[in-house]
C-alpha cells in the first residue's frame, strides 16, 4: 500500500487557482474514486523580504501582512516530486510555505486490545 500525505500550502489569493490545478495536474488531490480534492480557508500571513529578495509581493526591508489562503490536499508517495515539482514552478512567492505529513491508514494503527 502506498503511503499518503497531506500537503499545506499557503498562497495569496491571485494564485490559488492556477496553483491547485497544477497540483492536481501532477497528480494532487486523489481520495479514492474523486479528483481535483481540496480544503482551503483564508487568513493572514507576513513576512519582510531581506535584501536580496525578489518578493512577488512588497519589497525589501518592509514587513508585509495580507491575505493568503491555507490550501490543502492529499499526494500519494509516487507522486510527491511531481507536485512539489508543480508547486515550485506555478506558486508566486520565491520562497513559498508548504508542509507535508504523512497520513496513517487508521485501520494499521493499533488501539489497545483486540476484541
Amino acid at each position: 500500500m502506498s503511503r499518503k500525505y497531506k500537503l499545506v500550502v499557503f498562497v495569496p489569493d491571485i494564485a490559488i487557482e492556477g496553483l491547485k490545478y497544477a497540483l492536481f495536474q501532477a497528480g494532487a488531490g486523489v481520495q479514492g474514486d474523486y479528483d481535483s480534492c481540496s480544503w482551503q480557508i483564508l487568513g493572514q500571513g507576513q513576512f519582510r523580504p531581506l535584501s536580496g529578495s525578489r518578493p512577488f509581493i512588497g519589497k525589501a526591508g518592509s514587513l508585509e501582512v495580507l491575505d493568503e489562503w491555507r490550501l490543502e490536499t492529499l499526494v500519494e508517495e509516487k507522486d510527491l516530486p511531481e507536485v512539489v515539482k508543480a508547486l515550485r514552478n506555478n506558486h508566486p512567492y520565491e520562497e513559498p510555505a508548504f508542509d507535508l505529513f504523512e497520513i496513517f491508514d487508521p485501520e494499521n494503527i493499533p488501539y489497545g486490545e483486540s476484541r
